[in-house]
């Protein structure tokens, strides 16, 4: 049985050792945590004006992963903190529009972290520039308040493996907050859409292999994923 495809739009970098210029890159524990739940990861470039209609024929679900942080223009906002970082308009815009057409489907997506984020923006909603206390190399238990089963989770309480400075401020339309931090930071959204739609902000693929409930997250994920594609 094939596979189901998914998408995971990649990342800009200026440098890695391996290309030496500047590349597009997925992360090779989240592209092994796809893998892992028996899904075929494919890295989509950050194109303007994609017509996604064209370009997702075929896949199954959409990943929104990681990566630099929002332009707070993309939400009516000045720069206030000089610890905004690698901003990217066009990567802004392209997420904005696949995460906007993908929703509207029924695809099954998955969103983590800037993802999540970008989600948000996507919504009409806000993001905190820099948070007092940065989650950064931070693991920390999160309660999933609701809909943990949804997620395919057998147990509510996750070990959250967060790399983030950003966060969620004001709520956008659709998105409902089913966890929370210890500090009262959103950590985890269910997204109003046609079909499987949930976010993240913390990395279930730092700890996939070692905390249960992150590849059943990547399992659920797949796993609907391939509904999807059958009912095509």
């Amino acid at each position: 049985m094939a596979r189901p495809r998914i998408a995971i739009l990649a990342r800009f970098a200026e440098n890695t050792s391996a290309t030496r210029y500047a590349a597009v890159i997925t992360a090779r524990r989240l592209a092994e945590a796809v893998w892992a739940a028996g899904g075929e990861p494919l890295t989509f470039l950050p194109v303007a004006g994609s017509n996604w209609a064209e370009r997702l024929e075929g896949i199954d679900g959409v990943l929104m992963p990681g990566g630099a942080d929002v332009n707070p223009g993309s939400y009516g906002q000045e720069v206030s903190s000089d610890h905004v970082y690698d901003v990217d308009d066009l990567a802004d815009e392209v997420d904005i529009s696949l995460v906007n057409y993908a929703l509207g489907t029924g695809m099954p997506v998955l969103t983590i972290c800037r993802g999540t984020q970008i989600t948000n923006v996507a919504r009409g909603g806000t993001l905190v520039q820099h948070m007092d206390e940065p989650h950064q190399h931070y693991v920390a238990p999160v309660t999933i308040e609701k809909y943990h089963s949804e997620m395919g989770l057998s147990s509510a309480q996750v070990e959250a493996s967060c790399y983030h400075h950003q966060v969620i401020d004001t709520l956008g339309e659709g998105l409902e907050v089913i966890a929370r931090s210890a500090q009262g930071d959103v950590e985890a959204i269910k997204i109003d859409a046609a079909g499987w739609a949930f976010g993240v902000q913390w990395h279930p693929e730092d700890n996939f292999d070692t905390n249960k409930p992150q590849a059943e997250l990547f399992e659920r994920f797949v796993s609907e994923a391939a509904s999807y594609g059958a009912s095509r």
